[in-house]
């Protein structure tokens, strides 16, 4: 690898799939399951965040009991019921388009999400992403997830890059804050929810509206166009 090309890794709900009102809904059930009474909306404004830190800062929210038993409880029930509507999640625009670009132009990239693999996988295949081929990191596979770096740094150790050369794509204020700890370059895309302020407030250097517009102008960030 050029010792400057530049690489990119990539969130996958919001980013690359339009999956996150989805997770907000299953959220919504396992809390509705576990008798937690929490607005949609503040379950939105956490979606991005690993499961257990997710559980633990709403459960503080509302002043309840924060156990583990709890917190993997919630967890179980999310992924139980985001399974019954993942049939309804597809990639976003361009995203599988923006991945082949960047394949046949030999620039390496990776998938890095706060999610489990039981939950990715379905939409790994959507996109066409071979984990045998790809690298990707999940949740299972580092000790602290968004906002933290670990996603982003094991990424790129996948990918031998150094992280200075990496370019976050995320739809999340998570994902802007975990690139600006990491020293990577911050690129939000609004496809997720979070507005075009409020990612560059966390961090992002540019946003775009989604892969489709991020393909159109990859020359801004250090890809080839």
């Amino acid at each position: 690898m050029s010792r400057f090309q530049t690489v990119f890794l990539f969130d996958l709900d919001g980013t690359l799939v339009d999956s996150v009102y989805q997770h907000v809904l299953a959220w919504k059930e396992a809390l509705d399951q576990e008798g937690i009474d929490l607005s949609v909306w503040r379950i939105h404004r956490k979606i991005g965040m690993s499961g257990g830190l997710f559980t633990n800062m709403l459960l503080r929210e509302t002043g309840l009991t924060i156990s583990a038993e709890r917190v993997e409880r919630l967890r179980q029930l999310h992924a139980a019921a985001y399974a019954r509507l993942q049939h309804q999640v597809s990639p976003l625009p361009g995203a599988r388009e923006l991945l082949k670009y960047l394949t046949e132009n030999e620039t390496p990239w990776a998938v890095a999400t706060s999610g489990r693999m039981e939950t990715a996988r379905f939409h790994l295949e959507g996109l066409g992403i071979d984990p045998a081929v790809i690298p990707v990191v999940t949740r299972d596979q580092v000790k602290y997830a968004k906002p933290d770096p670990d996603l982003f740094l094991a990424a790129a150790v996948r990918l031998g890059a150094q992280i200075e050369h990496t370019v976050v794509i995320g739809d999340a204020i998570w994902d802007m804050l975990a690139a600006r700890r990491a020293r990577a370059l911050g690129v939000g895309l609004l496809s997720g929810g979070y507005g075009q302020e409020e990612l560059e407030r966390a961090g992002a250097a540019r946003v775009y509206q989604d892969p489709a517009d991020l393909l159109w102008h990859l020359d801004e960030i250090g890809g080839r166009r």
